[in-house]
């Protein structure tokens, strides 16, 4: 399923390749986010590298996500930051820490604040990467020549950094509970910043984002699974770029059910699912980093209220949607879980309020899932036996 959704996704993708990015020659002066991305292709030895604004006012807000949907950021002033990016890569093996451009790299993703950069390239940067993973960003060369300014780093992260004795999924636990944003927190990781010294490495960025969505929710879940379950139906919602959001959660122990349509489709609509029971998922989900943001943003509303359910999502991306990167799910749902719920004695009910809201009818949802049509299905049962 995986495969076909990604197929899908590059499909409304191609909407990007009308929009212009900034023009620029074999060298740029400007600031760093500050942002690095690590690519995947050639794995072990990756392409790592800077993403360098072409200008010299702070560009913190260009690679800021936790702060575009409270700020009502457009759609398309996001894609504006992300293409205005240009990325430098050089090729470096995972385990190659010892270096200095790797340092360099290292010291970026630690940053408080975006850095003075300069850099070289052996050729004009040109093209752009879309993903439905990560966030898009526009040209790209590889690197001639590289350097920043000194670097004032985040004090808990310059902490992890100096633990070599502390795992990293404990360093990404710690860093959570400080609030240490997730953009950070990701980015570090991503280049080998955290975690014993001896099994430190780069880690490709979309990699990294679902380590660490996992990482949280495993830890947030180990707590949630010992609260007490909700005494009734909630629905929290929100809607943001394109996207609305609909999050059922319901008087069971933890379950959990990742729902999205897309509309523009000559079809009409795709529909792709993904769930788990109490006891988790071990294989790599067939929906992508999507599930896991998502479990992630409800468990920490679940832990911060220490209650525990069942939770059902679902997701409708409208025919403007572009895809942005998982962060779009992450900090929606989040957005929704800080919402005051709507509550509802049965689920029919919450059923009934969730269809109002959406161009598709729960029929459609329920033909695609599992775990819903389990529910009803027990339910519908139940009822049978007692009448």
């Amino acid at each position: 399923m995986i495969e076909s959704k990604y197929k899908f996704l590059k499909t409304i993708t191609k909407q990007l390749y009308n929009m212009k990015s900034k023009k620029i020659g074999k060298e740029i002066d400007g600031t760093t986010p500050p942002s690095i991305f690590i690519g995947s292709y050639n794995y072990p030895k990756v392409y790592a590298g800077p993403l360098i604004a072409p200008e010299f006012e702070d560009s913190m807000i260009m690679d800021q996500p936790e702060e575009w949907i409270s700020t009502n950021t457009s759609q398309q002033e996001i894609i504006n930051y992300r293409l205005n990016l240009v990325r430098g890569k050089q090729t470096i093996g995972i385990n190659d820490l010892e270096n200095n451009y790797v340092e360099k790299l290292q010291e970026i993703s630690m940053a408080s604040k975006s850095i003075v950069s300069e850099a070289e390239f052996n050729k004009k940067p040109y093209g752009m990467t879309l993903s439905a993973e990560n966030t898009p960003h526009g040209p790209s060369a590889l690197l001639k020549k590289f350097d920043i300014e000194n670097v004032k780093w985040d004090y808990q992260l310059e902490k992890a950094y100096y633990d070599t004795d502390l795992r990293a999924s404990d360093a990404v636990e710690i860093l959570h509970k400080k609030n240490i944003p997730f953009s950070q927190i990701q980015k570090a990781f991503s280049v080998g910043t955290m975690g014993e010294k001896k099994n430190r490495k780069l880690v490709p960025t979309r990699w990294s984002i679902t380590a660490v969505d996992t990482t949280i929710a495993n830890n947030l879940l180990k707590n949630v699974k010992y609260y007490s379950q909700i005494d009734c139906y909630k629905v929290y919602e929100f809607t943001s770029l394109n996207n609305y959001y609909a999050i059922l959660e319901i008087p069971t122990p933890w379950q959990y059910e990742w729902m999205e349509a897309f509309l523009n489709t000559s079809n009409g609509a795709m529909i792709f699912t993904d769930y788990e029971r109490d006891h988790g998922k071990k294989e790599y989900s067939r929906v992508g980093g999507c599930y896991y943001t998502a479990k992630m943003a409800v468990l920490e509303q679940m832990e911060r209220d220490k209650q525990q359910a069942g939770c059902i999502i679902f997701r409708e991306a409208n025919e403007d949607y572009i895809p942005l990167g998982v962060f779009n799910v992450r900090e929606n749902i989040r957005h929704a879980m800080n919402s005051k719920p709507k509550e509802f004695e049965t689920m029919q009910q919450s059923l009934d309020y969730i269809e109002t809201k959406l161009k598709l009818t729960i029929k459609d949802f329920r033909r695609a899932s599992d775990l819903l049509d389990e529910i009803l299905k027990e339910r519908q049962t139940t009822l049978d036996e007692f009448f």
